[in-house]
Parts: C-alpha cells; structure tokens; sequence
C-alpha cells in the first residue's frame, strides 16, 4: 500500500496551506487514499465539502504527519471513501445534506443532518425471533440535549443500538462564511460548550497558521491552563456522572465538588466559567495576574488531597466494579479503524494524543504521559479519566512553574490563507479547516468534533449488553451532540 507521501506525489499541491500540506487529486487518487485508509496504514481524520470540491484529512500514524486531499466535483459527484472505509459514511451523509455532494456508491443513501423530508426514518433491521424495539429520545430525562437512540433487543440484551442525531443543528458552518475572525472565534467556541476552550484553540491556530503569525510565549502558556483546567472540569464531572449511572451518588456528590471548583477557579482567573471570549487569534484576551496563579495553586492543591481517597472508593466499591468491568467493551480493532481519539481510544490500545503526537505550543516543552489501556470497557474509560486528571494537574504545575512574562496577544494582520489546526480536547481530537479572503473574511471553516467517530462505536460497544447498562455506557463515551450537529 501507498504511503501519505506517495500519495500526495499523485496529486497538485496547493500552496500557501499550513501547517500540513494539501493536494489536488484525481478520482483514481481519491480512491487510492480510501483503499489506504481501509487497509488501516492512514488514519481518516476528516470528510467536508466546499462547493465543487469535497476534502478528505489523513493521518500517517506511524510517521506523524497528516495531509489535506481535493477532488474537484464538478457533476457534485465522488468516489464513496465510505464504501471501502465505513468510518466514513456518516461523514458523507452529512456531507451530502449540507452541500449537495453525491457520493457514489455509498452504503447508506438515508439523510443524516437533515431531517426535513417528512417520511418515518428508516432504522435498520435486525432479524430474529422474540426481536422487538424500544424507541428512546430525541427529548430524555433531565436536560441532555436531544437524540433518538432505536434499540432492537431480545429480552433484555441489545441486538443492535441506532442513533439518529442532527436535532441540534444550527448551521454553524454557513453562519461562518463571510464572517471576520471576532465573530468566527465567537462561534467556534460555542459550538459545544464543554469544549470552549479546545474550539476556541483550535480556531486561532487555524487562523495563525495561515496568517503566518506566532502568539506570545506567555499567551501558548496560558491556553494551556485554559486547556487543562476544561479538561479536568469535564473528566471529573464524567467520573462521577458514570459513578452515578451506576447508583453510586456518593461518588458523584464529591466528584460535583471537585468540578465545581474547577469551574470558580476558572472564573476566578478568567472571568468567565467556562473560559469563553477568552482565548482569541493571536493570543489571549485575558492575562492571569498573580491572584489568579494562587487560585490555580490552591486548586491543584485540594484536587491533589481529595482526589485519591476518591479513586480508592472507586476501586474498592465491589457493587460499583460490577457494573462497570466488562460492560460496553470496544474492541481495539474498531477503535484503530474508526481513528477514535480521547479516552475512548486510549481505554481500548489507541494511544493517540494530538498534544504528544502532533505536538503544540506549549506541550512540546512539557513532560507528561499519556496513559492507555486495553481492556476498552466503562472501567477502562473512568481509569484513563482518573489518570488524565492526574497527569492535568502536573501540566499545570509546570506550566506556571515556566510561564514567561510578556505580552499576551500579537496583532492580526488581514491577507489570504488556508490552513488546517487539530488540538486535544477533552473528548479527544478537534480539528479546524480554514479558508480567508484577502479582507481577512472567512471563506470557508469546517470544524469536526471527535464525537463524529465515537459515536457509531457506542453502537458496536452496547451490542450484547443489557438495555439497563445502555445509560452507563452511553456516558462512559459522553458523545457531544451539539458538537456533531453543527
């Protein structure tokens, strides 16, 4: 099989697109990647279009380098990368609703984003005797926000699991084109609210990458606070939510405190909960003063005492291990072919970290771990949780320990450039495609949450299980919906 390099030689490549290269290709090229990708030697990273041309990302695991593929679709016709590769299909499905791009030969022709058609969705069967379904969502219980999950059971065990998502989309993507950086910064980061503080990153190193700009050194290192402080609010609610799945509201009463504290501090240093309309192109917009850093520093403190007598009721609670080893297991397998990335990759062997692997400011001069297991059940995710919160608040230590002094924000400048970022979110990889104007207008931004290649696996994972363990497992993989719709 061809190698990421032997491929983009295939192809005309685009100039001025950074950090990674991209190519024009022919079908038989585009076809070429697919089979590459299917093969398991390339890691599909993305699938969009843009007028009459449709973009595939890829990923060389093994040499750490990624490129950006075109193909020209002028008949709004392409070579179907879901029918050799099936990570894709959802991808082309959603591509086909929001741009009118057909992919031949794709195995499921059925809408995703839009459900504007009017006919009964047409899940999947399942055949078999004493088969019947159960219809959950799009409104549940609570405030999560909607989908529709049909299951088909036997008894009590899942035969098969189907989501039906795109009930939160907002059109995010066309509200972008013609917008400037402010706005676009400001919608990138609400497209799913866990996750402000990785849109908003990703978003500005798009932009920086292809306006040619490098933020301040005291800027790189306060995004990674930002980073890491939404990382550890969002694994230590997870924690306990999963805990709480399993009637174990002990565990989720303490762990709340812990994330509640996050959330204050992070208020306290930035302003804002949730960091938004902190982190702009360019740099910062808000500096951390001295009182902010005694506020981080108080914070690792009582995470670093309460915490491990809180992993130690986990691990010793028998009832609560019960319900948590052994249930959703994702086999390793899937998890290489579907790229999926976060914790839910690296509790089943995939120990891919954008931070590590495709190394960013200020991670390249930081010494952390990257903790993976193989066992790919709920248990497996709670522990990389446990051992990612561990490893956040060592990266925060040091990065105050070395935080420069210094300005926090370089001038952006208005000119042309298209660019692609990925950074590590809670969830896992977020990756931003860009294109500007000579004005400085966005022309075209694709944003791609990791969600969209962990939640067909949530459907493999749940197979076999009980339809009870359904809501367990469905928040060991804590899929965002507002971040998959769009």
């Amino acid at each position: 099989m061809p190698t990421l390099h032997d491929i983009l030689r295939e192809g005309r490549m685009v100039a001025n697109h950074r950090p990674w290269p991209r190519a024009m290709v022919n079908a038989r090229t585009w076809q070429m990647a697919a089979a590459t990708a299917a093969d398991g030697r390339l890691t599909l990273l993305g699938l969009w279009g843009d007028a009459d041309v449709v973009h595939m990302a890829l990923l060389d695991d093994q040499a750490g380098s990624a490129a950006v593929l075109s193909l020209e679709c002028p008949d709004k016709r392409f070579p179907s990368v879901g029918r050799l590769h099936p990570p894709a299909i959802r991808l082309e499905r959603a591509l086909r609703d929001m741009h009118g791009l057909e992919p031949v030969d794709c195995p499921d022709p059925r809408p995703w984003i839009d459900h504007s058609g009017g006919a009964p969705y047409p899940f999947l069967s399942a055949e078999g005797d004493s088969l019947h379904q159960i219809a959950v969502g799009p409104v549940h219980a609570g405030i999560i926000e909607p989908g529709h999950f049909r299951f088909t059971v036997n008894g009590e065990t899942v035969v098969r699991v189907e989501e039906r998502l795109g009930y939160v989309h907002r059109g995010i993507e066309k509200l972008m084109r013609g917008a400037m950086l402010e706005q676009g910064a400001k919608l990138a980061e609400r497209v799913s609210g866990d996750s402000t503080v990785a849109y908003a990153l990703a978003f500005a190193r798009a932009v920086e990458a292809a306006l040619e700009l490098e933020p301040p050194p005291r800027a790189l290192y306060i995004r990674g606070l930002m980073a890491e402080l939404e990382r550890l609010a969002n694994h230590l609610g997870d924690i306990g939510a999963i805990c709480n799945d399993a009637s174990f509201a002990m565990m989720h009463a303490h762990c709340g405190i812990l994330r509640e504290r996050v959330l204050r501090a992070a208020h306290g240093c930035f302003g804002h909960r949730l960091m938004r309309d902190c982190l702009r192109p360019g740099g910062v917009a808000r500096d951390i003063d001295a009182a902010g850093l005694a506020l981080l520093d108080a914070l690792v403190t009582d995470i670093r005492r309460h915490f491990p007598a809180l992993v130690k009721l986990y691990d010793n609670t028998a009832s609560l291990q019960d319900r948590t080893v052994t249930s959703g297991i994702l086999k390793p397998a899937l998890a290489r072919q579907f790229g999926a990335g976060g914790y839910v990759g690296r509790a089943s062997g995939r120990a891919f970290d954008v931070r590590r692997s495709i190394a960013y400011p200020p991670y390249d001069e930081l010494e952390f771990d990257v903790p993976s297991l193989t066992e790919g059940d709920v248990n497996a995710r709670v522990w990389i949780r446990i051992r990612e919160v561990e490893q956040s608040l060592s990266l925060i230590e040091q990065m105050m320990a070395r935080l420069p002094a210094g300005p926090v924000m370089t001038a952006v400048t208005s000119r042309p450039g298209e660019s692609v970022s990925m950074v590590e979110g809670f969830r896992g990889d977020v990756l931003v495609w860009l294109r500007l104007d000579d004005d400085g207008r966005i022309v075209r931004c694709h944003l791609r949450d990791p969600s969209w290649f962990q939640w067909p696996l949530l459907e493999a994972a749940i197979e076999g299980n009980i339809v009870a363990d359904f809501p367990l497992c469905n928040k060991s993989f804590n899929c965002s919906y507002a971040g998959h719709d769009l």
